[in-house]
């Protein structure tokens, strides 16, 4: 289940097409999980329990550290989990540190 700002709630197609624009696609399942059930294409994955720390790293850190530019407090990003649960918390995790 997939969640954005505006749109809580995407489908796989309209992921798709969002991954065509520039938005950051951040899998917050724990990394068990990715190895069990897989990584999603052009996804990065940053466990929930990570979230907070790795949005406030410095950009050299971020990175370094996931292989990927961190994104801007204005950046389009998506949040994925399982179920939809965490996916909601890491946009409410995100929006307290001024992501818009």
């Amino acid at each position: 289940s997939l969640c954005a700002g505006e749109a809580p709630g995407l489908s796989y197609r309209e992921l798709k097409d969002l991954k065509k624009t520039n938005v950051l696609h951040i899998d917050v399942r724990e990394r068990w999980e990715i190895d069990r059930f897989g990584k999603i294409p052009e996804s990065i994955n940053i466990p929930l329990g990570e979230l907070v720390e790795a949005l406030q790293m410095d950009p050299m850190e971020f990175k370094e550290q996931y292989n990927q530019k961190m994104p801007s407090k204005s950046d389009p990003v998506v949040f994925s989990c399982l179920a939809g649960t965490r996916s909601k918390q890491a946009l409410g995790f995100a929006m307290s540190l001024g992501f818009s």
